[in-house]
């Protein structure tokens, strides 16, 4: 929840400017109000324009919900489903996140699935346990189409706390995940997995080098074009 009209136009301008020439896929996951300024922000341009979140429900009498449909009218690319602040904040369950990753995928917008252990589970040994049981619930409603979905592995100790995860101890979650998609899909190696704990310009070479983080789930990096551009131009 950050950012307003004049700080989101200088940022998106400064990317656009500094974008490097082979850039990966990139994209900014805006707060709602923002969308009709970012879509016209970023027309033509290389940098797809995400949502934050969705409602698991198409229509109806849900105050204050966002329909994928709704997403979708404004060129949303992607949206974030399950980030650990809506799991804690808002008692979202695997199940809830589940039906999330459906309807986005059901209105063609890519769903960008967060699964991570707190640190209690961390001290607990679970931490496996934990992203497998959260990435099967959404194997398991969306099977049929699991291979269109991005894989965001969030550590919730190592989000804003200034604290990461060593690239060892991510590239040992990602391989799980990565096995465990693979098992489930004939199509596993087009699925890209992110890392997103406090991921930054100082760090983000040595994450991205692991053989199985794809990309970065950028936090308070991505509000500073700089550190922005810096992980870009690493992952690309």
């Amino acid at each position: 929840m950050n950012a307003g009209l004049a700080a989101n136009e200088a940022l998106i301008k400064a990317l656009l400017a500094g974008l490097p020439v082979a850039a990966c896929d990139v994209a900014v996951c805006v707060p709602a109000p923002y969308f009709a300024q970012l879509q016209a922000l970023l027309s033509g341009s290389r940098i797809d324009l995400g949502a934050q979140d969705l409602s698991g429900q198409a229509s109806g009498a849900f105050t204050g919900e966002i329909s994928a449909s709704m997403l979708k009218e404004f060129g949303v690319r992607y949206v974030i489903v399950g980030h650990s602040e809506r799991r804690q904040y808002h008692g979202e369950t695997d199940a809830g996140v589940a039906d999330k990753a459906a309807k986005a995928l059901a209105a063609g917008i890519t769903p960008i699935v967060c699964v991570g252990e707190t640190l209690a589970q961390r001290d607990a040994g679970s931490t496996e346990e934990v992203v497998r049981r959260q990435l099967a619930a959404v194997i398991h409603t969306n099977g049929h189409c699991i291979s269109e979905i991005v894989v965001a592995y969030e550590p919730v100790w190592a989000i804003g706390t200034g604290k990461t995860a060593s690239p060892e101890q991510a590239q040992q979650v990602h391989a799980v995940l990565r096995a465990q998609l693979k098992a489930a899909s004939a199509q596993a190696a087009r699925i890209q997995i992110l890392y997103g704990g406090s991921m930054n310009a100082a760090n983000a070479v040595q994450l991205l080098g692991q053989a199985d983080i794809d990309g970065g789930l950028i936090g308070g990096a991505s509000l500073k074009a700089p550190d922005f551009l810096s992980i870009i131009a690493a992952a690309a």
